[in-house]
């Protein structure tokens, strides 16, 4: 009776999968969506904007920075009274009298000023110029690198849609295989050749099945929805792929680590931004030269400039001492230089032993694919055999059974060993990619 009420809630649960809405879909297209839609990506792309306004912002060491004002104001103030009807030209022999430049009457003073800064020679800033530049490279390499890993992991979820169906297929024919032998089992029965533990047996092997099956479905719908979240995809449909799990041949093309992996360019770049900071800090021991203007306009009216006047000229500042602060900063950015050469070394090594690791996984998976090629074709001559001798009654049901499951087992081993050596070949390109 629970083998009955397993076998309905498997037929529904099929069913309610089946409903869902099923699509066709090529790696190619996968590929397209993800790039359109992944949010991933779309981060990495925020990220490299976030560095360029931070490079753009470098552009202060080269170019003016130039301001308008309007001020309004009034005042009594025997010097601020005297100076406004200066910078206004209105100023008259009576306005010499002491007893007005003592005590003056209210004036008012609206100024239109408009100030142009130019830096001349920073050399502090523009080493951080070129340390922003090199931040910007190592962000947009690490953006490209991480694309790249995101068509791994497309690689990896579309073969393991791949693999989802291929399992469905061979437990479906394994199940086509068992009621067969549960006919067959049952005939014999009738005809008394069998025991009744033999034909129970046989009904354990496809209720077996039935339960493979159901999770053979779930993983369909696991690697569906895994395809869809890289896609951003939120219908979360059953997707299907047009072409079938196969072997994909590769030969590896380096026995070294890529100098010009984007990822290690992207550290190389880091150490770089590293390097023009120290610099940088350095150079904040020697003098700034910058110029300098303005041009402003004078009124006892709002907006209006009867009067005018400018200025410019040239300033040289050095900071001889602050405390010890620029002793410690230079101190510091030596420190993170020095610390990022050691993790660049650390992580090409690093890298280097991953790679070496990855070739020789996909050796194994090369010798694997071929041994369990090989178990495949033995299993499957030793189940026809054996099929055979069973309809002549000339062999055990227990016998037919085990023969039966092994090839399955090995159908679905060889299978898995494909998805395997596929991943391996996908890693391998990953990490020799250039």
């Amino acid at each position: 009776m629970k083998n009955i009420l397993f076998i309905i809630a498997f037929i529904i649960a099929f069913q309610g999968v089946q409903a869902q809405e099923t699509v066709l879909i090529t790696k190619d297209e996968v590929i397209a969506n993800v790039l359109k839609g992944n949010h991933t990506l779309k981060i990495s792309e925020q990220e490299v904007l976030a560095a360029k306004g931070d490079y753009n912002q470098t552009n202060a060491v080269l170019l003016p920075n130039i301001s308008v004002s309007h001020t309004a104001m009034a005042t009594t103030n025997p010097l601020m009274a005297f100076g406004s009807k200066l910078n206004q030209e209105i100023l008259t022999q009576a306005d010499f009298d002491p007893q007005m430049l003592n005590d003056p009457s209210q004036i008012e003073d609206y100024a239109t000023r408009i100030e142009v800064q130019q830096p001349l020679l920073n050399f502090d800033g523009l080493y951080q110029r070129k340390a922003a530049k090199a931040k910007l490279t190592a962000t947009q390499l690490q953006a490209e690198r991480k694309q790249d890993y995101i068509r791994l992991m497309v690689d990896k979820a579309y073969m393991q849609l791949q693999l989802s169906y291929k399992t469905v297929q061979v437990l479906q024919k394994a199940k086509e295989a068992a009621l067969e032998n549960k006919r067959l089992a049952d005939n014999s029965f009738k005809q008394g050749y069998l025991q009744k533990s033999d034909v129970l047996a046989v009904q354990v092997r496809v209720t077996e099945i039935d339960n493979q099956l159901q999770y053979a479905q779930s993983n369909i719908m696991n690697a569906s929805n895994q395809l869809s979240v890289l896609m951003h995809d939120v219908s979360y449909r059953i997707l299907q792929p047009v072409d079938s799990l196969t072997i994909i041949a590769h030969e590896v093309d380096f026995e070294n680590l890529p100098e010009n992996r984007k990822d290690v360019l992207a550290m190389s770049s880091a150490a770089e931004a590293y390097k023009q900071m120290y610099r940088s800090d350095k150079m904040g021991f020697l003098p700034r030269l910058n110029a300098f203007g303005t041009y402003e306009l004078h009124d006892d009216e709002v907006f209006q400039g009867d009067a005018d006047g400018y200025m410019f000229g040239a300033q040289l500042k050095w900071d001889l001492f602050e405390g010890s602060k620029r002793f410690g900063k230079v101190k510091k950015s030596r420190a993170e230089y020095e610390k990022s050469k050691l993790e660049l070394n650390q992580y090409k090594a690093e890298s280097q032993v991953e790679l070496n690791r990855a070739k020789r996984m996909l050796q194994d998976a090369k010798n694997n694919l071929e041994l369990t090629a090989l178990a495949l074709a033995q299993s499957g001559e030793s189940l026809r055999i054996r099929t055979n001798r069973f309809e002549q009654g000339l062999e055990k049901t227990t016998d037919l059974l085990m023969a039966e499951t092994q090839y399955a087992q090995k159908q679905l081993e060889y299978y898995a060993t494909i998805f395997q050596h596929n991943y391996a070949v996908a890693y391998v390109r990953f990490l020799t990619k250039e």
